[in-house]
């Protein structure tokens, strides 16, 4: 991909201009983001002869975060990039969620044949980064990619979009997407402060990997829960272990740096028994962490407020479910597959490429966020009871009936993807 990374050079053409037959009346279209919902985007609307420009804030693509389970209608999407046979290869197929206790010994879980059932085993459990990688190759050499720069203003004209940045001149564009994420500056340039649509759950979590760590149970996602506090290690590839934390704070303020990040981690953990001393030593070691609050992005699509005029937003910046409900990269790159799909339709025609979008996504999206508070007692119950009850339901879902009822409400789609030519 020909990407600038910083500095103040200018953009440079990736390629040769696309023919101009029946020109769309929105062409050139700037994407901020280029995690997984922008690049996403960015290669369906190659698909439809528009011609997109992403920047990204980070100096080079993200790389690490979590493990993600990735299924319905993203992979769907997936499927039609031709994507599949390499994000199975890249990924894994868990055959156990086992909960431990502070001896180590297993006191509940499940057996993930359930919810292959569920999904009709059109579900993978990879890294977050293997899919990006994936998609960016996808796109690679094909689009104008500037890493390590900001938008640090957005003008409406009546002709288009004035985007300004940190490095380089200012640019006119047609329309402008906010595909940034849930801390996203598109939002706020053009929608407003964080502060008014971002729902904070009482939750943070960290995710990192170790190499050498022992003990390894390969193939099993193992978790170990307190009241208010979870933590989980999943055994990858290459000697790698990955480790999950979440807990419960009412503070939703983050800490400054990663060394103050592994101390509030520390503060929380230290004293928690199992394996967490020792897992907090890798997590000393660790060069790299993903650390956030766990939150909700609440625009009500259906009163148009993803859209304010030539600006739309995407995926988490416009909808985050939180990680809780574990599918924001899928509905982040079917979401993408639509905007991108009615733009198309509607021959470039915003406004109503932009309602016709949200209209077919706002309320299956608002139905998943819903999805997400219900699931957030499963990763760390606030109380005995709680804990004892989910527990309890783990071991129930091997019993095919009632691992399709509680499965099935949550991880079958209920949405069809469009088909647009």
């Amino acid at each position: 991909m020909l990407a600038h990374r910083g500095g103040a050079a200018e953009f440079l053409p990736c390629c040769a201009a696309p023919p101009r037959r029946n020109l769309p009346l929105a062409v050139k279209i700037l994407i901020s983001g280029a995690g997984i919902a922008g690049p996403t985007l960015a290669y369906w609307l190659l698909r439809y002869g528009f011609e997109p420009t992403l920047i990204e804030t980070a100096p080079q693509p993200r790389t690490g975060g979590y493990i993600i389970d990735f299924w319905g209608t993203g992979y769907d999407v997936a499927e039609r990039m031709g994507l599949l046979p390499e994000l199975l290869r890249a990924g894994y197929k868990p055959t156990e969620v086992r909960v431990v206790g502070a001896d180590g010994h297993r006191v509940s879980g499940f057996e993930t044949k359930s919810l292959a059932r569920v999904t009709a085993d059109r579900l993978v459990s990879l890294p977050r980064g293997d899919l990006a990688r994936a998609i960016h190759a996808a796109i690679e050499g094909r689009v104008e990619t500037w890493f390590g720069n900001t938008i640090t203003a957005i003008e409406q004209t009546a002709s288009g979009v004035r985007a300004s940045f940190e490095h380089g001149p200012a640019r006119e564009f047609d329309l402008a997407v906010g595909a940034d994420g849930l801390h996203s500056r598109v939002r706020e340039l053009a929608f407003g402060a964080e502060s008014r649509y971002e729902k904070y759950l009482g939750y943070k979590a960290a995710a990192f990997e170790a190499r050498g760590y022992r003990p390894r149970d390969e193939s099993v996602y193992v978790m170990y829960t307190r009241v208010g506090q979870q933590v989980a290690r999943f055994a990858m590839r290459g000697d790698r272990t990955l480790f999950f934390f979440i807990y419960a704070d009412p503070d939703s303020a983050l800490p400054a740096d990663l060394g103050q990040q592994k101390i509030e981690l520390r503060a929380h953990f230290e004293r928690s028994g199992w394996e967490c001393p020792q897992i907090l030593e890798a997590l000393d070691r660790a060069g790299e962490l993903y650390f956030d609050r766990v939150s909700q992005i609440r625009m009500d699509a259906r009163g148009g407020l993803w859209t304010r005029g030539r600006v739309t937003l995407l995926g988490d910046a416009a909808f985050c479910v939180s990680l809780l409900a574990g599918q924001g990269s899928a509905l982040a790159m079917a979401a993408a597959y639509v905007l991108a799909g009615e733009l198309h339709r509607a021959g470039g025609d915003w406004n109503l490429a932009f309602a016709r979008y949200q209209e077919r996504f706002g309320a299956f999206v608002l139905e998943k966020q819903e999805a997400a508070l219900r699931m957030a007692g499963m990763f760390v119950p606030k109380s005995r009871f709680s804990l004892i009850l989910r527990n309890q339901i783990f071991r129930l879902m091997a019993i095919p009936w009632v691992a399709d009822m509680a499965a099935g409400r949550d991880l079958v789609d209920r949405f069809a993807l469009p088909e647009y030519g």
